[in-house]
């Protein structure tokens, strides 16, 4: 039998991403709060002033798509609500009363997550933080795509070069 192969960028990403998004959850069960980790970066967007999707989104680094999602669940859930834009054009959205109430119980909890990465940080040696979000600035300005296509360009260079 063969060595386990080497787990793959997206599916690194995605195991992390769901072990984190596990540990959220347990822990807002344990708080007794009706909450889904996905909300996160809509409640803090809002909290920092946004009132659309498109400002939502800019303060993420999440897609729209994703986003208005997460906005559609939490309206349903009677976290945030929609008004009228003055320019008749867009919905904003805004928190609720009780998403209000619940931004208060989480923002102390925040500081804790935030402390939580630090340790862990320092546990693995690596600035995750800053590594993800170099990481996520260099995808944006080449695509993984395109970086498949120069990887496999380069390749085919290689073994032309081998062949002669």
């Amino acid at each position: 039998m063969s060595e386990k192969q080497m787990p793959g960028l997206g599916e690194l990403l995605r195991y992390v991403g769901e072990l984190v998004d596990q540990g959220a959850e347990e822990e807002y069960r344990a708080m007794s709060l009706p909450y889904r980790a996905r909300y996160t970066p809509v409640m803090r967007a809002l909290a920092a002033g946004a009132e659309t999707v498109t400002e939502i989104t800019a303060l993420s680094s999440l897609t729209q798509g994703a986003i208005s999602q997460s906005v559609r669940l939490m309206e349903a859930d009677g976290l945030v609500a929609r008004h009228s834009l003055e320019d008749g054009r867009k919905s904003g959205v805004h928190l609720s009363p009780r998403g209000r109430k619940l931004l208060k119980r989480l923002e102390p909890h925040w500081a804790i997550t935030f402390a939580a990465i630090d340790a862990l940080e320092k546990e693995i040696g690596h600035p995750l933080l800053q590594v993800l979000a170099k990481t996520a600035r260099a995808l944006e300005r080449q695509g993984f795509a395109a970086r498949l296509r120069a990887a496999a360009a380069h390749q085919a260079n290689e073994d032309h070069a081998d062949a002669k």
